[in-house]
């Protein structure tokens, strides 16, 4: 087996847990690579690493059995941005605030192994999103989490229509909108009201983000579906963002293009834990305080 590992290496003590993991990785006999860009860091750090299998990130991807990223949530999303084009499974050590997709835990490094060498392990398929802005020649973006289209530096609302397979919805003002796959619907989305969708669902969700009437609710739609979102504001740019990563400005009007991708990403769980699990602890889904009152 052979693993590549992708740190964030700006993390404070990062370099403790790199040194741990590789340790415990070298001593059930699994071959390990690392990023060819994070060499000269590692040797700042004087980083002593058994494996001195520094390869480039293609390489990386192509050979690995599996990909571990150590860090936050924003770390795994950036690898699984790098990770778009391949088919190589990832799997998170958190080592960040909330670690929802990251859901390894330093402590549980040794269990994370024996289920990567005994086959405990299932491998989901989460869908992410593309999307292409019709009136002005840019690239086209990608997401995984989220794709948010807000007013950006502009004091006031901006407004929103929304077609669906060509179908008109409604126009509205609002700061924005949050269009989420079912793994981002924990994220941004959940904070203005999402709902939270399990990432076997195959659904789509679209929320406004304090729209000026209370009648316009989140909105679940199939995950075939085609979004069109026209965007009017009185300032210069409007801000679309995917993931929290990648920022685009756009002159308004604009109008986006938004659809499932063709390039899901594969994330890696071990039959040890299941979502519901992680639901409770990382968010306390369902906890009732009344039951645990503070002291």
């Amino acid at each position: 087996m052979r693993i590549g590992i992708i740190p964030n290496i700006h993390k404070e003590n990062i370099f403790d847990v790199i040194q741990i993991l590789t340790k415990k990785l070298n001593e059930n006999d699994i071959e390990v690579l690392f990023d060819d860009s994070a060499r000269d860091k590692y040797e700042q750090m004087n980083i002593e690493l058994k494996s001195k299998g520094f390869v480039n990130q293609d390489e990386l991807f192509k050979k690995s059995d599996f990909i571990i990223s150590i860090g936050g949530d924003g770390t795994m999303l950036n690898t699984a941005f790098a990770a778009k084009d391949y088919n190589t499974p990832l799997l998170g050590i958190n080592f960040g605030k909330l670690g929802f997709l990251a859901e390894f835990d330093t402590n549980n490094i040794d269990q994370l192994i024996k289920d990567l060498k005994s086959g405990n392990y299932i491998i989901e398929e989460r869908m992410t999103f593309e999307a292409v802005c019709k009136d002005q020649d840019q690239e086209k973006m990608f997401s995984i989490n989220d794709i948010v289209i807000d007013k950006g530096r502009w004091p006031k609302m901006i407004k929103l229509t929304v077609k669906v397979d060509k179908d008109y919805v409604a126009t509205f003002s609002a700061d924005g909108v949050i269009i989420a796959t079912p793994t981002g619907s924990t994220g941004y989305s959940l904070s203005t009201g999402g709902p939270i969708v399990s990432p076997k669902a195959d659904a789509i969700t679209l929320s406004p983000i304090s729209p000026h009437t209370l009648t316009m609710r989140p909105l679940v739609l199939a995950s075939n579906q085609v979004i069109n979102i026209t965007v009017y504001s009185q300032h210069t740019s409007i801000q679309v963002n995917c993931d929290g990563q990648r920022v685009y400005n756009y002159q308004p009007p604009v109008s986006l293009d938004i659809y499932k991708s063709k390039n899901p990403i594969r994330l890696v769980s071990t039959k040890s834990t299941n979502y519901f699990e992680i639901l409770r602890k990382k968010l306390y889904w369902g906890l009732d305080v009344r039951n645990n009152p503070e002291p």
